[in-house]
C-alpha cells in the first residue's frame, strides 16, 4: 500500500467510528491518527489498516498544529456535506 502519511481517513471501527481522522506516520499494518481534539499530535492513536477508510485528501504534516488540524477537518466536513 502506498505512503498514508498525511492523508484525511475515516474510521470504520472503534469508539471514534464515522470520525475523520489525518495519519500522522504508518508502521506496517497500522496508522497513527490524529483528529487535533480527542486525540492529539503528541499522542495518537494506533489504528488497523482494516479499520479506517482513506479520503482522496492529503495534508502537509510538517508545520501542522492541533489547531490547524482541526481546522482542516472542519474545512474538509464543510466541503462534503
Amino acid at each position: 500500500m502506498e505512503s498514508l502519511s498525511g492523508r484525511l481517513v475515516r474510521s470504520c471501527a472503534g469508539r471514534d467510528k464515522g470520525n475523520f481522522l489525518v495519519v500522522i506516520r504508518s508502521d506496517g499494518s497500522f496508522v497513527y491518527v490524529a483528529d487535533g481534539k480527542e486525540r492529539k499530535l503528541s499522542s495518537p492513536k494506533k489504528k488497523s489498516l482494516k479499520h479506517i477508510k482513506p479520503t482522496n485528501t492529503v495534508i502537509d504534516t510538517e508545520s501542522l498544529t492541533d489547531k490547524k488540524l482541526r481546522s482542516v477537518i472542519r474545512m474538509y466536513l464543510g466541503a462534503h456535506e
